[in-house]
């Protein structure tokens, strides 16, 4: 089954503060980075919709097999950026993840996990990762058949409406690592990553 991920790099990262929280470093390189890396890793395609910082981000990026679709309008809103990165994928292509660019710990894992369910309903159900509680998390994946609904997406809102309304077409997975899809919203959450990160290399060193 053909799969694709829209990875989303337009935003101006208002609540961050006056830096791109996409360029920040993490690891010894970009947010960004770290996360198409991971999306790389999982074998998909990807599309990476860029605006705010478009030449930062593609520099940030280069090197990785991916192609980008820039948002003319993105300071209109993620809304925008999920129709842009939509309307660049293939015809071939019958689900799509979408994915925040600032989810420091996601996985290839994690990806692939989705990817299996996906497959599970034949590519029929929006599958995403859940909490233990049942709360959606992102990245979520997409069959094919919602593509025009979302190519029509506007204004900041994104897909969460959407989402609410096909309550009857969902799938969730359960994650034991909720890390995975932890967000960066501000420096605060940017520093916890990083301290995060410190001690999961800590205990790779003391394991080896």
């Amino acid at each position: 089954m053909n799969i694709a991920a829209v990875l989303l790099a337009a935003g101006a990262s208002k609540r961050f503060g006056l830096d791109n929280k996409l360029l920040s470093d993490l690891g010894g390189k970009p947010l960004i980075r770290r996360v198409a890396e991971a999306v790389v890793c999982s074998g998909v395609e990807i599309v990476v919709v860029t605006g705010c910082d478009r030449l930062l981000v593609e520099k940030a990026l280069e090197g990785l097999p991916l192609r980008f679709a820039h948002n003319l309008n993105w300071g209109s809103g993620m809304g925008t950026s999920i129709a842009v990165g939509v309307m660049a994928l293939g015809q071939q292509t019958q689900g799509a993840f979408v994915i925040p660019g600032d989810l420091p710990f996601l996985t290839s894992d994690l990806i692939k996990h989705l990817m299996a369910d996906f497959m599970e309903s034949r590519g029929a159900l929006i599958t995403y990762p859940a909490t233990t509680s049942g709360e959606q998390r992102n990245p979520v994946l997409w069959p094919r058949r919602f593509f025009p609904t979302l190519a029509a997406l506007s204004g900041s809102l994104g897909a969460k409406q959407l989402l609410r309304n096909c309550a009857d077409s969902q799938k969730q997975a359960h994650v034991f690592d909720e890390s995975a899809y932890l967000d960066i919203d501000a420096p605060a959450d940017l520093e916890a990553a990083r301290s995060r990160l410190n001690i999961a290399d800590l205990k790779s060193f003391y394991a080896a």
